[in-house]
This record gives structure tokens, C-alpha cells and sequence, in this order.
């Protein structure tokens, strides 16, 4: 997942029926289209992903450049209604036939499945957490300490509610008071808002740093049990229509091979929570399976969940563990030791223990 080398993007005209032309003819030998937004991080991640792809299946593979909603819009995400925005038009565009296959980030996608689709693979996950991009090299705690010392308060950007929650529930836990202020852009932009003095630090995906190669720029990787990462954060997902028009059901086949079983049952227990919650992608709403070993083999799934107020004045916050799935240790009417399972138990607690009346409107 460290190559950054990427195909060229800029596609030339072809002649009717090529790919080159978008009309779907994909027969032996022409280019797979693979759809990625135009982001540097959407670019990185697809190149990555296409260089897999052209390992597989031994032809080339063009990235597609698409626009979404999520692209366009300057309004934060808890405005715009966050699920879904920055995938549907690249959903379009695998239904209309338009290219092949799609790369998201699997922390943007629905919960719902989408008719026509399959999510055929799941490669292996980055790092889940989060980090800080602090000046003067602080981490968090040293950050809002130094602040309090100069009788202000942290300044800390991010667009995601479930951020600030956490952020905002751990300076209260710890005497100290942060500002956590919205905001939107690449990663360029919002690194820019600390270089620039505007803000003290952002805090952005770890996963998506160490894919543009400026991991190094963080000055903090914030653990787990500080902020519990977005579900599905640092995986990506892998998208293609159910049935090919010209390849069937082949090109599904070829592009799980890419998929990692301990990763797609981590992420799908973290999804599972989430929908159980009925909260959408942009909700504050947290979620993190670690896959337990006994130095063999990973025997047991820890699920973590976390639902919280943006001002970190309640938080709900359990976790429970299961065995880990194995094609020998269920049966396909053994629903009780799925990851999917998991996640509905625990999201179940933690409705139990008022977690609904913390996310504002739910995505039902």
C-alpha cells in the first residue's frame, strides 16, 4: 500500500467502442476504467489500487476521473447530509457503464447495500487512527497545555462531528478546553490552515497522509483510546456492478483477489454498528475492530463503539468481544459468531444506553 507510482489520469478520445470512448466495451485487451475522484488523496489511493488490479488481471487499467457532490459543495458535511455524497456519482457511473470499477473510501460509503452493486474486495487496512498536524511539532496534550499557559485556548480544525466529540470529551477529561472549528478542503488546505497560524492543528486521517507520502507532517498519532476512528477509516473499498455487460460475473472474481478476509470482517462489524444505529457517515459516531491473536492466529474480535455531543459533554462509549469468523468455525445459518453481529449487539447497548438522543437526526 506504499507504491505512489499512478497511471495517467488524462484520457484521449478513442474510436467508437473503445474505452477510451466510455461506451463500455471492455473486451479482452482494452482497458479497465477504474473511477476515482480528483482529489491527490482519491488519486494516490486509486493508483495504488490499479497497480493491484493490473497485477491480477494482467491488462491495463486508466483511471476515470469523476466529480461528486461531496467535491463541489463548500458546505460542511453535517450540512449537506454527509452519506452518500461523495460516492453516488461514481455509483452512477459503474451503473450507467461508464467505467468498470470504483475505489472509495470505505468510511464514505452507505451502510445500505446499493441494488446492481457488489462490493467485490477489501484490501488490507492502513492505519485506522487519526493524527494530529500540530505547530511547533506539539502533540495534543502538550498543544492545549501550552495554549492554557498563554491563557488561550487550542484552535483545533476538523470537519467530522465524531472528532470533536472525542476531542472535546478528552480536554474536559483532563482540566483543559480546546476550540474544535470546522472545516473542509484537501489535505494541502487544511495542513495550510496550521502553516498559516489561522489554526493551532488540524486533525485528519492517519491512513490518508501515509497514501499522499506526508505522514512525516504529523506530530501526533492519536490513539485509539483517545478518539476512536470513523467506521471503516483507513480501508478501501473496491466497487463493480454485479454482472459485468461484457465480462459477467469474471471481473468480480478477478478483483477479489484483492480483497483481505481479517480486514473485511473488521470493517464490517464497524459498519454493522453503524447501521444498527441508524446514524449516517457524517454522524458522531466512532467504531474500531482489533483482531485478537494467541500468537498462532487471530482468534477474537474487539469491537469498540463510541456516540457522543460535538462539545464532549456525553459520551456513550462499550466495547464487546467475539470469536473471529472462519470458514470452519460457522456454518452459513450460524449467524452467531459474525462480525455483522457483533455489531448489532453492541450498537444495541449503547441505544440501551442512550446513545440515539447523542447523534442529533438519524439516518433513517
Amino acid at each position: 500500500m506504499t507504491d505512489s507510482t499512478l497511471p495517467t489520469p488524462d484520457r484521449a478520445a478513442g474510436p467508437p467502442g473503445s474505452a477510451a470512448d466510455g461506451s463500455g466495451d471492455v473486451g479482452s485487451g482494452a482497458p479497465l476504467r477504474l473511477g476515482t475522484r480528483r482529489s491527490a488523496l482519491a488519486m494516490a489511493q486509486s493508483g495504488q489500487v490499479a497497480a493491484a488490479v493490473e497485477r491480477v488481471t494482467g491488462r491495463p487499467v486508466e483511471l476515470v476521473e469523476i466529480t461528486t457532490y461531496g467535491d463541489t459543495s463548500r458546505e460542511h458535511l453535517a450540512q449537506i447530509g454527509g452519506t452518500g455524497v461523495f460516492v453516488s456519482a461514481l455509483r452512477d457511473a459503474l451503473l450507467g457503464g461508464a467505467i468498470d470499477f470504483a475505489v472509495h473510501s470505505l468510511k464514505d460509503l452507505p451502510t445500505a447495500d446499493a441494488p446492481g452493486l457488489v462490493l467485490a474486495a477489501v484490501p488490507p487496512r492502513e492505519d485506522p487512527r487519526d493524527a494530529l498536524v500540530a505547530r511547533d511539532g506539539l502533540g495534543f496534550e502538550a498543544l492545549a497545555a501550552d495554549c492554557a499557559a498563554a491563557g488561550r485556548v487550542a484552535r483545533v480544525g476538523t470537519g467530522s462531528p465524531r472528532r470533536m466529540a472525542q476531542l472535546n470529551a478528552w480536554a474536559r477529561a483532563h482540566g483543559l478546553a480546546v476550540e474544535t472549528v470546522p472545516i473542509r478542503g484537501n489535505i494541502d488546505t487544511r495542513i495550510g490552515f496550521v502553516r498559516s497560524g489561522e489554526l493551532d492543528a488540524v486533525v485528519l486521517a492517519a491512513a490518508g497522509l501515509n497514501r499522499v507520502g506526508r505522514i512525516g507532517e504529523a506530530t501526533e498519532i492519536i490513539d485509539a483510546d483517545t478518539i476512536l476512528p470513523a467506521p471503516g477509516q483507513g480501508a478501501l473499498a473496491i466497487e463493480c456492478a454485479a454482472s459485468h455487460p461484457v465480462h459477467g460475473t469474471a471481473l468480480v472474481a478477478q478483483l477479489a483477489e484483492l480483497d483481505d478476509p481479517l480486514t473485511r470482517a473488521a470493517v464490517t462489524a464497524e459498519r454493522s454498528l453503524l447501521a444498527a444505529l441508524e446514524a449516517g457517515c457524517s454522524a458522531p459516531v466512532g467504531a474500531l475492530a482489533d483482531l485478537l491473536g494467541d500468537g498462532q492466529a487471530m482468534t477474537e474480535m474487539r469491537l469498540r463503539g463510541v456516540v457522543g455531543t460535538t462539545d464532549g459533554s456525553a459520551l456513550v462509549q462499550l466495547s464487546t468481544t467475539g470469536p473471529v469468523p472462519t470458514s470452519s468455525s460457522r456454518s452459513a445459518t450460524d449467524d452467531a459468531v459474525t462480525p455483522a453481529t457483533l455489531g448489532r449487539e453492541l450498537a444495541a447497548d449503547m441505544l440501551a444506553k442512550g446513545a440515539a438522543g447523542l447523534m442529533g437526526e438519524r439516518a433513517l
